[in-house]
């Protein structure tokens, strides 16, 4: 495995052998194919950081995210949550240089 990305608070590994992406969350390490992490991308990027702001909106500061068909539950706070949407923008920006760093070669 190799690793795709390192953040203060998770990794992002990639099986070539496996075909699949390891999310390292600290808590626990989740095992995700590619449609899971595409899945995962759009949660993120449809999470509104302003409502972590705004007391009237999110009165605690944390997200409730689930993953993988609900299979796993994950509470995090607003600087996790930063966290893992500079992870997961990051992510899809090393795989795409990546794949086209390999078909040119």
């Amino acid at each position: 495995m190799k690793v795709v990305f390192r953040s203060k608070f998770y990794t992002l590994y990639q099986s070539d052998k496996e075909k699949c992406h390891y999310l390292d969350m600290e808590q626990k390490t989740i095992k995700l194919s590619f449609c899971q992490f595409l899945a995962l991308r759009t949660k993120v990027q449809n999470i509104s950081i302003e409502d972590h702001f705004d007391s009237d909106l999110n009165k605690h500061g944390f997200e409730v995210l689930m993953l993988c068909n609900k299979e796993h539950l994950f509470i995090l706070n607003t600087l996790e949550l930063l966290d893992l949407k500079s992870l997961v923008e990051c992510s899809f920006m090393t795989i795409d240089l990546d794949h086209i760093t390999s078909e040119t070669i």
